[in-house]
């Protein structure tokens, strides 16, 4: 059965469907040996031979979800060229080819899904799934009430409004300030972005939660897999 190169790519557990698109247009697909440029070409992996970079894309694999407890100063990608650490490194040699799902900052830790699952990676991180995200928040200084007030009601950044769920300050003295929050899409460094925007700078930021997926007791540093059951189970939370 014919379908879109992008789609077969991510169903082989080799990139999102969305980082797909991109290695496409770059001229990094090629069916039966003709280099593929347009997005939409469709093919069969059962008839056609699909290769990515030279390499042929088989139609199985099998399909490995975990999380990580992604401790600060490692990158959220699988490559760097500023040779910064990244998650990567803390998995095992042999495991095969995972890519991280969604981002978390170089400074920032908390839990990361990790997958080869390119279905999955694309409705986990499409905006209509609203899928809500955990987050315990260390600032530096004592957040005021008119000040708390405002981040709940929503602050308007440069890119748009940043909106959090179920606000809650946690502790509280004259040199730091703990809240968690929820909050159901997001862009790069938004909460630190929002706190400054305020006039604080955010000390620590973790990600407890995803959807109904908790980070629990697992360390720094430390990852375990996930059954597939549990994994998709992600997405039978209710939408914001």
């Amino acid at each position: 059965m014919e379908e879109r190169l992008q789609k077969i790519i991510a169903r082989a557990g080799l990139a999102s469907r969305r980082a797909a698109e991109g290695m496409i247009l770059n001229g990094r697909v090629s069916v039966n040996r003709a280099v593929i440029r347009q997005l939409g070409t469709k093919a069969d992996i059962e008839k056609d031979e699909i290769r990515l970079d030279g390499l042929l894309i088989y139609s199985e694999v099998e399909k490995i979800y975990l999380m990580l407890n992604k401790p600060p100063g490692y990158v959220t990608t699988l490559h760097d060229p500023q040779e910064r650490r990244i998650v990567a490194d803390l998995l095992p040699p042999g495991l095969g080819r995972v890519f991280p799902v969604g981002r978390l900052d170089y400074d920032s830790q908390g839990l990361l899904l990790m997958t080869n699952d390119g279905d999955f990676a694309q409705q986990l991180l499409h905006p209509s799934f609203r899928i809500p995200k955990g987050y315990e928040i260390k600032i530096k200084g004592k957040l005021t009430t008119a000040e708390f007030h405002k981040l709940t009601k929503g602050l308007i950044l440069e890119d748009g409004k940043f909106l959090p769920e179920d606000v809650r300050v946690t502790r509280v003295n004259e040199k730091s300030t703990r809240l968690t929050l929820t909050l159901r899409s997001g862009k790069n460094r938004i909460i630190r972005r929002a706190f400054a925007a305020l006039g604080y700078e955010v000390a620590e930021l973790v990600r407890l939660r995803i959807g109904g997926l908790e980070l629990g007791d697992l360390k720094p540093g430390a990852y375990r897999f996930l059954k597939a059951k549990e994994a998709w189970k992600i997405f039978s939370c209710p939408k914001g």
